[in-house]
């Protein structure tokens, strides 16, 4: 099955949802109905439906249909189950938003770095540190470190603006994967330096590992977040367990 065709009715209905046509606690027009519309099967339908179900747009509920579940996030909420460039969640949040870049060099991975990025060593990276700015003000200090095989010909110009833009749109590569890890961590003397930091005595710091559709992680980052303009969220969904007791 071509994904574009679901990933064409997944982004229809996605976007639906988004701006109201499809108001939370409502249910979704039939497969039958959908299929007719898009001209497409049933399966294509459900298939498209599947991957609202995991991105917390609608809940399959047996017997009824399929009901919109999807709440619009509160102001500066960033999805940290989803991959967003800033420019995207920002935007989203109706923010104006800027990036600096503060260094831009490449590297030749040693075992220091190696052990640190996961990335082997004598691998060529970038090394690129960028300082968010919401509204005017410095918010967040990205460290990134990107292979330069997977992302050749990388420029300042293009740091400022969006790397994954210029990955799936100019390289024609794709965006698959993120591992994150959210922890607390005391200020640096660069998060002092570059941020305002009288009122803040810890930095929310976000570590992601991202790979490409041929499963090779391409990008390895630490986002520095004063935490008093950030909440992160997720949906979690419970595995629930069915016993011979409970079947009984």
């Amino acid at each position: 099955m071509p994904s574009e065709r679901y990933s064409g009715i997944y982004q229809d209905l996605k976007e639906k949802i988004e701006s109201g046509v499809y108001k939370p606690q409502t249910f979704l027009p039939s497969e039958t109905m959908l299929s007719a519309r898009f001209k497409c099967s049933r399966g294509t339908v459900r298939r498209a439906i599947a991957m609202l179900a995991e991105d917390s747009y609608v809940q399959s509920i047996h017997g009824k249909g399929v009901v919109v579940i999807y709440r619009e996030p509160p102001a500066n909420r960033f999805a940290f189950g989803e991959i967003e460039t800033m420019r995207e969640a920002f935007a989203r949040n109706g923010r104006d938003y800027r990036t600096k870049v503060l260094e831009f060099t490449t590297l030749t991975v040693d075992r220091r770095l190696s052990r640190k990025t996961g990335f082997s060593e004598g691998e060529e990276v970038y090394f690129i540190q960028r300082l968010r700015l919401l509204d005017g003000e410095p918010v967040i200090l990205d460290n990134n470190f990107f292979l330069t095989r997977i992302i050749p010909g990388l420029t300042p110009e293009i740091a400022e603006q969006s790397v994954y833009d210029y990955l799936e749109k100019e390289l024609g590569d794709t965006i698959v994967t993120t591992k994150r890890v959210l922890t607390v961590e005391e200020p640096t003397e660069m998060d002092e330096k570059v941020m305002d930091l009288s009122d803040c005595h810890a930095m929310a710091v976000v570590t992601s590992e991202t790979y490409n559709a041929e499963g090779e992680m391409f990008e390895y980052t630490q986002s520095r977040h004063k935490p008093k303009y950030f909440s992160f969220y997720t949906v979690a969904r419970r595995k629930h367990a069915y016993s011979a007791d409970r079947n009984q």
